[in-house]
Parts: structure tokens; sequence; C-alpha cells
């Protein structure tokens, strides 16, 4: 059998969201994603020019989703630890909602958690081995 050469990382999320408007405000406004493609009112591909974001109003026959059934979390790259800092303030000024501080993984990573318009957790990430590799 033949193996498979490894994946080129994850590159594609797709979120179920109620409020579609202001989670494209959250991802393009303030974390600087661009609009891909709107192929209907309910759904929008958006991008950071290195992965593919798409959020997906949630259909009025599906029973309410909380973010506990969406996914644990999702993470942005980011250059360099001091850039975690920068973002962690920024989104601080624009009153995003923290779950953590900024703290060094033992890996030297360095990140912290915070919450989009729906609930869902973003992660802000300096991770060695693939933000050497993205900037």
């Amino acid at each position: 059998m033949i193996t498979p050469n490894p994946t080129l990382g994850l590159r594609h999320i797709a979120l179920f969201v109620k409020d579609l408007e202001a989670c494209e405000g959250f991802y393009v406004g303030l974390l600087g994603m661009a609009v891909e493609w709107r192929p209907d009112p309910g759904n929008v591909y958006l991008t950071s020019g290195h992965d593919n974001l798409a959020l997906h109003r949630v259909p009025a026959e599906l029973p309410p989703l909380d973010a506990s059934e969406r996914l644990d979390h999702i993470g942005f790259i980011v250059e360099s630890p001091q850039q975690v800092d920068v973002w962690y303030d920024f989104l601080r000024a624009h009153d995003v909602p923290m779950k953590t501080a900024p703290r060094t993984h033992r890996d030297g990573a360095r990140s912290f958690y915070c919450l989009d318009p729906e609930g869902v957790t973003v992660q802000m990430i300096y991770h060695p081995p693939l933000s050497k590799n993205s900037a």
C-alpha cells in the first residue's frame, strides 16, 4: 500500500453562525481577512491569502447550536511572540471578549484565546515551526 504524502496543513475551516454579518465583521474588520466569495446571502468564504474560512448561516430548520457544538477553537498563526501581545491589546481595545491573557507555552509558542461574536474560541498563536514557514 502506498503511503500518501503529508498534508500541507489545515487550511480550511467552516463554521455555522447565527449572525453572519457580525462574524464577517469580526474576521474581516478586526482580523484582516478578505471576502473571497459570497455565493449567496447565507454564506461567505474568507481568506488571509494562506487559508479559507467559510461562514455558513445556521439553517432555520436546524435546532439552535451553541458554540460547543460547532468547534473547540480555531487558531491564527502570527509571526512573532511580540505580535501575540499586539493582537491582544488591539482586540481588547475593540471590546472583544478575552478568555485568557497571552502566555508562553513550554514549546516556545505564545498565545491567547478570545471569543468571536458567536462565542467560538479564537486563538492567536505564535508557534515557532509554523510561524517561520508562514511569514
